[in-house]
């Protein structure tokens, strides 16, 4: 059985390399270190000249016509350099599902404009009294004419600092179960009634809270039918599980294995001869080979016709409880060393082990978390029944 990707992802790979290796300086990685903002304004103008924004989008949409099997090799390239491309990962995950569900004026005010770098749009699903439950938010709007008058709170708004457009989730009809009363809508966020607050994550990376009071919106910035944000909502979260997977893993034990390399313990022996570190590297390892194959498969499907939902959230629980694991042995690996932080000049591998391990506590959570996953493999992928 060939795993491989074929020549022209291999190619498609090299080129990514040879991209990250100029776009991606020391100086952008200072920067998002310092500011925990994972977008940055310079590489983001550096992939609209090479125009992979989304170069998987067809040509006829501004894209590259690469095929799947092309973007899961650039992904992967991505995702192991740890660049800075969240802004632009949500930017145009919701433009691909105004090209699926979008009105033709839709598709000709936002998509050229995304394209081209021009706007950053940010996602607003979450709520404090709701967390991994989207369907349960309470943002409600309310029509009124042309418009409609949103207010509530979303959590987790990442890059909305930066952001142009919230793809936001709201409740326009609060007297049906929850799936069948919501709306979404792109949500201007440079208008009167937005408040943008920073937070900070366990791992130093900024989000933030936004509030909304009596922000008006036109009917015309409406993604799909009123009460059926909830279909709109499947599809955007099949794109947003889907692809690549765990990069994190992978780029941390490269920095682990050239620890090993030259680390002795306490009385001179090199740790690469200690069973229980070569142990937990192998394992390590083949958990990051199964995430490969993972993110091999969700490709897979997307390249035959199909749309990697339960595929996509095997590789996505998959993939971010084995950084969890992975990162918590090399902390243990590391002693107290293991808990150095990046900008520490004594942290061993940049503090790469102590911010995967506060890194993996939120990746189990972005996208769903391990839960949500668990039931949709259950009930999609399985045929069992939701549970009580």
């Amino acid at each position: 059985m060939d795993f491989t990707l074929g020549e022209r992802s291999d190619i498609f790979r090299e080129e990514a390399r040879a991209f990250l290796a100029e776009a991606f300086t020391p100086e952008v990685k200072e920067t998002m270190h310092e500011t925990g903002v994972h977008h940055n304004w310079d590489f983001h103008k550096a992939l609209v000249e090479k125009g992979w924004l989304a170069p998987g989008w067809p040509v006829e949409y501004g894209g590259q016509g690469r095929d799947p099997m092309e973007m899961l090799a650039f992904s992967e390239e991505f995702q192991r350099a740890g660049a800075p491309t969240y802004g632009v990962g949500t930017t145009i995950m919701v433009s691909s599902i105004l090209r699926h569900l979008g009105t033709e004026e839709q598709k000709q005010e936002f998509l050229p404009r995304a394209l081209r770098g021009e706007i950053i749009i940010v996602l607003g699903f979450t709520e404090p009294e709701s967390g991994s439950d989207v369907a349960a938010a309470q943002t409600r709007a309310v029509r009124d004419g042309d418009e409609w008058i949103i207010n509530g709170q979303k959590m987790f708004t990442t890059n909305a600092q930066e952001g142009d457009y919230a793809f936001m989730l709201t409740r326009t009809n609060p007297d049906v179960p929850k799936h069948q009363g919501l709306t979404t809508f792109l949500v201007p966020l440079r208008q009167e009634g937005v408040e943008i607050q920073a937070v900070r994550t366990l791992s130093g990376e900024r989000t933030n809270l936004t509030f909304y009071n009596d922000v008006r919106v036109p009917d015309a910035m409406r993604i799909g039918e009123v009460d059926g944000g909830w279909d709109v909502m499947t599809v955007g979260l099949t794109f947003e599980r889907s692809g690549a997977q765990g990069g994190e893993s992978i780029r941390l034990l490269e920095e682990m294995e050239e620890w090993v390399l030259s680390a002795h313990d306490d009385d001179g022996n090199p740790r690469r001869e200690d069973p229980d570190v070569l142990a937990r590297l192998g394992k390590a390892a083949a958990e990051n080979e199964v995430s490969s194959l993972m993110g091999r498969r969700s490709a897979w499907v997307h390249d035959t016709g199909g749309m990697p939902g339960v595929e996509g959230s095997m590789g996505k629980l998959f993939s971010s409880e084995a950084l969890t694991r992975q990162s918590g042995d090399f902390v243990d690996l590391l002693g107290a060393d293991g808990i150095r932080s990046q900008g520490d000049p004594s942290a061993i591998q940049g503090g790469a082990a102590d911010y995967a391990f506060r890194f993996a506590l939120g990746a189990t959570t972005y996208g769903g978390t391990s839960e949500v996953q668990r039931n949709i493999i259950a009930q999609r992928g399985l045929g069992l029944p939701r549970a009580k």
